[in-house]
């Protein structure tokens, strides 16, 4: 266990005693994502919008169509959380200007001053916030491709009758998992059972929903929980130890659509989906702009395919409460 982060969780660990694996994961990203550019095939993984124009670009019509079902306010902003490098915010507004009068004013949510240097580079205006809470009132569109896999979980474990937190201890030359205190009135489940909580997840997801307007979340995850762990680190496009290397890989877990859902309707939304990824893309013509673009057929592949993005991946969307379904959404579809 070597690095600057690994030393300073030691010494806590050693003043205060094991951590949970929420504030690991929070740590860990935190560091990781202050530390440079992990996009692209010569860093740890390669989202969407790296993949082809084309992801960005249907992402970019769908908001204008958004925005002519708000009946075209002057005024509006189009959010994105977690933008990269802002690959897929430059794409959106480039395909948005075959509308003229789609003028929004981009917020972009993103902690990282590494990449909110890339961001900067891509050549569009915009207004960087640490929080969306901060984001003015008014109008929105919102954006949030692969933010939500990376906010910190909380992990339970059926040991014994009972439910215990997981944490992180020192163990030997490195970090180890541990289980806490028994937890009382925690619920029924069978010994070996996983589950995954995400504080985080709803309160962001309600802050965005109460905005007037419409938000897209895309993301790998479940409806029904799994009953296993989903949290996972990685590094060079692989599968890494989560606890081997503090600060230097991507740590995820996959996202509980169910609870952005519960989020979105108790802060009075109207909820789709969520949609497979490759169903979406392909109700909104993606395959029609491949053979316009012409060599797109790996990458079309890979953001539609069933054994790709296609399938793992979905789409949920947000709007307001009565209004009909969105573009790429059916009635019904969530509701």
């Amino acid at each position: 266990m070597t690095g600057g982060l690994a030393a300073r969780l030691a010494r806590r660990i050693e003043r205060d005693g094991p951590v949970s694996l929420a504030e690991f994961m929070a740590l860990n990203n935190a560091a990781y994502y202050a530390g440079g550019d992990p996009f692209g095939r010569g860093g740890d993984f390669i989202t969407a919008p790296e993949v082809s124009q084309m992801f960005g670009e249907i992402v970019g019509l769908w908001c204008v169509d958004a925005w002519e079902r708000m009946e075209r306010p002057a005024e509006f902003r189009l959010v994105e959380l977690g933008p990269g490098r802002g690959v897929l915010m430059a794409d959106a507004l480039r395909a948005a200007r075959l509308e003229p009068a789609f003028r929004p004013e981009v917020h972009l949510v993103e902690t990282s001053p590494a990449l909110r240097s890339l961001q900067r580079a891509q050549g569009f205006d915009a207004v960087w916030h640490d929080r969306p809470d901060t984001i003015p009132d008014g109008p929105s569109i919102w954006l949030a491709n692969e933010f939500f896999d990376a906010l910190p979980v909380r992990q339970f474990v059926r040991i014994g009758g009972s439910w215990h937190e997981r944490l992180v201890d020192l163990g030997g030359d490195g970090l180890r998992f541990v289980a806490g205190p028994a937890l009382r009135h925690a619920g029924a489940g069978g010994d070996g059972d996983v589950t995954e909580v995400c504080p985080a997840a709803g309160g962001i997801a309600a802050v965005l929903a109460a905005r007037p307007g419409y938000g897209l979340a895309i993301d790998y995850g479940y409806v029904e929980p799994p009953g296993r762990p989903t949290v996972q680190a990685v590094s060079g496009h692989g599968r890494v130890d989560p606890l081997s290397r503090p600060g230097e890989a991507d740590m995820s877990a996959h996202v509980d659509f169910a609870a952005l859902m519960r989020a979105g309707r108790e802060a009075g939304a109207a909820v789709w989906g969520p949609a497979p990824q490759g169903e979406w893309l392909r109700r909104l013509g993606i395959e029609a702009r491949a053979a316009r673009l012409g060599g797109q057929e790996e990458a079309l592949a890979r953001l539609t395919g069933g054994d790709a993005m296609g399938r793992l991946f979905r789409v949920l969307a947000f709007g307001p409460a009565g209004a009909p379904a969105p573009a790429g959404f059916l009635d019904g579809e969530g509701g």
